[in-house]
């Protein structure tokens, strides 16, 4: 077989194979940020809830350390990673201990769970301080 027509093959193959795998990342990113935006609009509506309440505070979870927005409102589903992103960390360095205080109980973690991909749920009236 001629070398030039093997080597065109096998650059064919690979750059089929690679789309195939970036479409897989692009559909992955595609889905990520669906969630995202639909997790964003829920906030927004109900922040818009609140206002139209007067500014009375909806039930929530509170983000204790340096934070933006330390009163994050309920949303069904609300995990901790979602209320640190909403809350919006503003801190020099990143937090090394998370301590969830829940009904007079508080459970404490190291904050790579965050970076790990693992997430936790949360319930109303939450306490999550950032150390």
């Amino acid at each position: 077989m001629n070398p030039v027509r093997r080597n065109g093959r096998e650059i064919f193959l690979l750059l089929l194979v690679l789309g195939f795998l970036t479409a897989g990342c692009a559909s992955r990113l595609q889905t990520r940020l669906r969630e995202q935006n639909a997790y964003l609009a829920g906030q927004n509506a109900m922040l818009i809830q609140q206002q139209a309440n007067g500014g009375a505070p909806l039930p929530g979870v509170t983000v204790v350390g340096a934070v933006q927005y330390p009163q994050v409102p309920w949303v069904a589903g609300l995990t901790l990673a979602q209320a640190v992103a909403t809350a919006n960390y503003v801190g020099a360095i990143e937090p090394k201990q998370i301590i969830i205080n829940r009904n007079g109980e508080s459970a404490t973690m190291d904050a790579s769970v965050l970076l790990d991909g693992r997430d936790v749920p949360l319930e109303i009236g939450d306490i999550v301080e950032l150390r």
